[in-house]
């Protein structure tokens, strides 16, 4: 019995040897290998840490974000990765709000009035332009008969 817990406390003890004599990566070779994989990505860093990678910057998508942190925790050393990056806001373009029919009896109520422009701003009807103050008035009056709702008014009266 002896010789059996004498075997097993030296097995435990080769073992928990061979363990701690295991190569430790520096922060700097991760640093290298996880720079490595989110230079795929423009406008996004990473700085490892006691074996943390820490991932910041800009994504153009959640989905290339996501990627980088998967690609970032399969790099070998590398326990954790902390996310404090940013996904860059979509860009969502609008069709006019304006339907052309409106903005048409818009300009047709102008006609006598040729230095104002029709046009749609941000999704808003916009007159612009240069008119005297009486001419202001009668636009204003004419544009308002038509019952549009929001127009903004953006001319210069002089």
């Amino acid at each position: 019995m002896k010789k059996t817990f004498a075997m097993a406390a030296m097995a435990i003890a080769i073992s928990m040897g061979s363990i701690s004599c295991k190569k430790k990566i520096s922060d700097a070779d991760l640093t290298t290998a996880a720079t490595t994989v989110v230079s795929a990505y423009s406008g996004s860093s990473v700085e490892v840490k006691d074996g943390v990678a820490h991932l910041s910057g800009e994504f153009a998508s959640e989905a290339d974000k996501k990627a980088a942190i998967e690609a970032l925790k399969k790099i070998t050393g590398v326990k954790d990765v902390m996310d404090m990056a940013s996904v860059k806001a979509a860009v969502i373009e609008t069709a006019s709000a304006i339907d052309p029919a409106l903005q048409q009896k818009v300009t047709d109520a102008l006609k006598d009035f040729p230095s104002v422009k029709v046009g749609v701003e941000n999704g808003e009807l916009t007159l612009t332009g240069d008119v005297t103050s009486s001419q202001a008035r009668k636009i204003k009056e004419s544009v308002d008969a038509l019952k549009l709702g929001k127009v903004n008014f953006n001319y210069t009266v002089k």
